[in-house]
């Protein structure tokens, strides 16, 4: 579980790609790695990994072929910048909002504007994931965790950023078109199934 808090920014060092395993090293600034040893769960990009190496700064992870399918491990290449974020402790302050690291989808980030020092960044959105977000709700975009500032279209939300996370983060390094991670609001999924059509009931009823 984790709050969509980035607490650093790793970069990729070296990727080693099998049939249907993508091992990828990580190096992270000094001194984060401090409290972390293999088998412990961090996000990357949102994306909930194992270290399964840890040697100084860095680490490695192992990236199956379902993570590839749904998220950007898949392109991450040598020098990307990967938002981090250590799984949480029991405790701690959840200064987000509940995040499982359990990627969606990926999305595309579509625009980014400028006003004043706030950037106005819009994605579109995997239809399962539009489903759930609302106004002012939650999303998790490469596990940062942010509020809808706007519904812009059938598909599209648009996030305000601050300064401090657009230089703290890896917003920063995307070009319009990119793949963006994507994690719906946790709250939204469970009620979206509660609420929804139970098995062997008729969809079309009213």
């Amino acid at each position: 579980m984790f709050t969509g808090i980035v607490t650093a920014v790793g970069t990729v060092r070296a990727i080693d790609d099998g049939e249907d395993l993508r091992r990828i090293r990580i190096e992270t600034p000094e001194g984060w790695l401090s409290d972390t040893a293999v088998g412990d769960s961090i996000a990357l990009d949102g994306a909930c990994l194992t270290p399964v190496e840890i040697d100084g700064e860095t680490f490695v992870v192992e990236a199956v072929r379902s993570t590839l399918d749904r998220t950007r491990a898949s392109v991450w290449t040598p020098g990307a910048g990967i938002n981090l974020e250590k799984a949480l402790r029991v405790g701690d302050r959840l200064d987000g909002h509940w995040v499982q690291g359990h990627v969606d989808g990926m999305g595309r980030l579509e625009e980014v504007r400028k006003v004043g020092g706030t950037r106005f960044v819009e994605v579109s959105l995997p239809e399962d994931v539009w489903a759930l977000t609302i106004l002012h709700g939650s999303i998790t975009l490469n596990g940062i965790s942010l509020t809808v500032n706007a519904l812009t279209a059938p598909d599209r939300c648009e996030v305000a950023i601050i300064p401090h996370t657009w230089t703290h983060t890896n917003l920063s390094s995307l070009a319009p078109g990119d793949p963006v991670n994507v994690e719906g609001d946790m709250m939204g999924k469970y009620a979206r199934k509660i609420l929804g059509p139970r098995p062997g009931s008729d969809a079309t009823e009213s």
